[in-house]
């Protein structure tokens, strides 16, 4: 099994990359294709001597021969990519990162996304985001410079559970009527009380602190049908951040997101009432399970006046987001454009009213 994690291509002998148009395996010299299943007969043995269910296991002897942790000097960040990406710089800040040691010791992901766009759709939806953004300086936006476009698999815990919502609003019903010359309002209060359970399957919380929490949520949602099982030969050609985040410490924000889920859903139920107010409310997890996955991210840096702009593109569905900078002086034109713009209306409404 230590010849699996060599992926070298039977046409040429070169090295394969995993290919996200094809879902394969392919030569970037001689266009080779290798289905991912046919990589080695040894590797689908183990897959069926796989760990139990819902906890993630270790790595099988020789499985991470050839991979290596990489660090960066500047931020601290670790990823994990095959013994040739000496020279790579880091996703995160974009400094050069040095080969630390064999990578060894963490816990094997039980599920992968691969990628479904490549660098060049990555390239074009920068561009794509780029356009109708009207405050935009038009030198950033002519040049649409990109630094460095990396392909990540990033870290991420998945959470299932089973919770239970309690529930207490106080809902309004509002009757607005005349009698005679006066308006009169008949306010009703209603105590409304609300319980029940919900179930939650594979809530996402990205397991890196490198990376910015809000920017993952941001581009979600990744599509669970995606998920497949683990296979070192998905990496090929990318990298692939080191989760330093354990999942007991990651429960939290995992409770936090399926509380908010199940207010949203509970509130929903109480729709026929003007107001509603929340006077007590009790969430708990009744049964609960984790999952250990790689998701993939594109992470497009590029700088402007001495600033760094981070983008990110979610890996499988396209989607991207990220902060631009704006041009405060085309902000304050087009201000005093519409300022000025209304007080001609105004003076033409005043005008044609004195006519009258």
């Amino acid at each position: 099994m230590e010849h699996i994690q060599e992926f070298t291509c039977p046409g040429c002998g070169a090295k394969l990359e995993f290919n996200a148009a094809g879902q394969n395996l392919k030569c970037p010299y001689c266009d080779t294709e290798i289905a991912i299943d046919a990589v080695s007969p040894e590797e689908a043995e183990a897959q069926a001597a796989l760990w139990e269910p819902m906890s993630a296991g270790e790595w099988k002897e020789g499985e991470t021969k050839g991979m290596r942790v990489y660090a960066c000097r500047a931020c601290g960040g670790e990823i994990i990519a095959d013994e040739t990406a000496g020279a790579a710089n880091c996703p995160y800040c974009g400094n050069q990162v040095v080969m630390k040691e064999q990578f060894s010791g963490d816990l094997r992901p039980d599920f992968i996304i691969p990628f479904k766009h490549d660098k060049n759709a990555a390239r074009e939806a920068y561009r794509n985001h780029l356009k109708g953004k009207m405050f935009l300086p038009s030198f950033f936006k002519s040049s649409a410079h990109i630094d460095e476009i990396k392909g990540i698999y990033v870290p991420f815990w998945l959470y299932d559970a089973d919770v239970e919502m309690d529930v207490t609003y106080t809902g309004e019903k509002v009757r607005s009527y005349k009698e005679g010359d006066y308006e009169c309002r008949e306010i009703k209060e209603y105590r409304l009380d609300r319980k029940g359970t919900l179930s939650f399957t594979h809530i996402p919380v990205d397991g890196s602190s490198k990376i910015d929490h809000v920017l993952m949520e941001s581009i979600e949602p990744f599509d669970k049908k995606g998920l497949v099982e683990f296979k070192t030969a998905y990496l090929a050609g990318y990298l692939a951040d080191r989760y330093d985040i354990p999942q007991e410490k990651c429960i939290d924000r995992a409770e936090e997101r399926m509380k908010k889920s199940s207010e949203e859903a509970f509130r929903a139920s109480c729709n026929d009432y003007d107001s509603v107010n929340v006077e007590d409310s009790r969430f708990s997890v009744l049964k609960s399970k984790y999952w250990y996955a790689l998701y993939p991210v594109w992470l497009l840096n590029t700088t402007w006046q001495g600033k760094k702009y981070t983008f990110a593109m979610n890996g499988q569905t396209g989607r991207l987001i990220g902060d631009l900078p704006a041009d405060n002086g085309a902000y304050w034109k087009y201000v005093g454009l519409r300022a000025v713009i209304f007080g001609i209306i105004i003076y033409i409404i005043m005008w044609i009213v004195k006519l009258i």
